[in-house]
């Protein structure tokens, strides 16, 4: 009796283990991207037509000879973070991307659409400009992190950034293998060897989101002379930008126009 009461408690265990496996991989879209509502701004849009997708970006402050290409965390809205990045950085061209499927942007997203738009996006607007800065928050960061080991970045920004999706996503599901069930990793870790720009990392207290030791493993694999840290205090992932110090320490490191 007790032997058949333990295979029943093993397959029932099983059973709810491969249930939760298979629920956690068919939706890993959802739990990964949050796309945000389509709110109309009042700022020009730059339109990239990409496979069939229409991928809109948001474009501040016209006419700078220097830009910062500005790429927001799994559900932020460009829309609404528009007007205070454009009093942020007067003197410089902001884009700001909509990611498929967020904003007015169409299409859905993914890594490797993300990754094709960004360098899309800037290749375009090369030429415009005399230097591109780049920035990037949260999921954003690995964005920012692949263009600039891609592509010639004067300063590349990264706000509560981690090693790779992949490794965060093990650390909150340790029963199953990220490595085998995530489609798009986001492993930062594997492009910082290839980024030459000076970079700026900056890092939340309280963040619960991403761990210190996340963000901590890609700190460790800058060369120490390439990158900057900073910590705002008594913060966490989604209220860092908040605090009165977290423009003025992004407008040091980037500098004037």
């Amino acid at each position: 009796m007790l032997k058949r009461l333990s295979k029943i408690v093993f397959f029932l265990l099983l059973f709810g283990y491969i249930t939760i496996g298979v629920l956690l991989y068919s939706f890993q879209d959802r739990l990964l991207y949050h796309p945000t509502p389509n709110i109309k701004i009042d700022y020009p849009q730059l339109i990239l037509q990409r496979d069939g997708a229409k991928v809109v970006v948001h474009v501040l402050n016209e006419g700078h000879k220097n830009a910062i290409l500005y790429f927001g965390g799994n559900g932020e809205s460009m829309a609404q973070s528009a007007d205070y990045i454009a009093k942020q950085f007067p003197e410089f061209t902001c884009y700001l991307m909509d990611y498929r499927g967020f904003g007015s942007s169409t299409g859905k997203p993914s890594q490797e659409a993300i990754f094709s738009d960004a360098l899309a996006l800037y290749d375009r607007v090369k030429q415009r400009h005399k230097r591109i800065s780049i920035g990037g928050r949260s999921l954003g960061s690995g964005v920012a992190v692949y263009v600039a080991s891609q592509r010639e970045v004067s300063k590349l920004a990264l706000i509560t950034p981690y090693d790779s999706i992949k490794d965060v996503a093990q650390g909150r599901y340790p029963m199953y293998p990220a490595s085998l069930l995530l489609k798009d990793t986001y492993d930062s870790l594997h492009f910082v060897p290839t980024i030459k720009a000076k970079t700026f990392i900056v890092l939340a207290q309280n963040d619960k989101v991403i761990p210190r030791k996340y963000s901590q493993k890609l700190i460790d694999a800058f060369k120490k002379e390439q990158v900057k840290i900073d910590i705002i205090q008594n913060r966490g992932h989604i209220d860092i930008s908040s605090d009165e110090r977290y423009y003025k320490i992004m407008q040091d490191f980037i500098g004037k126009g």
